[in-house]
């Protein structure tokens, strides 16, 4: 099992095109631990923004009576993914992990394939 900083340094190095990672309690919007970011991203930020994206995701899903689980959310920018991965794992209910990746540089597939594989090694 990976503490929250190996897990997220595990992202940043591991994931090519990384350009910083958070885990983030979406019922506070507060990030719980982050690496990376900076002048080109700022992870306090994205931590809240996202947190609304997940909560009206999950609303969404509610009122339209879906009975299933989100596994991520992705937004594509002009220069960017932004990867949500909701954790399920283990009782984790209301966190998520953020990874922001430089389109360029990155490989969605294995950035998804990756992060869930850190999902199921984190222990929160």
């Amino acid at each position: 099992m990976a503490s929250t900083e190996a897990a997220l340094k595990e992202a940043t190095t591991l994931i090519d095109g990384a350009i910083g990672a958070a885990l983030v309690d979406y019922t506070s919007g507060m990030a719980l631990g982050m690496i990376g970011g900076g002048k080109e991203l700022d992870l306090n930020v994205a931590a809240a923004g996202n947190t609304d994206v997940v909560r009206a995701k999950v609303r969404t899903m509610e009122m339209l009576g879906l009975k299933d689980e989100i596994e991520d959310i992705l937004i594509t920018l002009g220069s960017q993914y932004h990867l949500i991965r909701l954790l399920r794992a283990r009782g984790n209910d209301g966190l998520f992990l953020y990874l922001a990746l430089d389109k360029q540089r990155a490989n969605l597939a294995m950035a998804r394939h990756q992060l869930r594989k850190i999902e199921n090694e984190l222990d929160v």
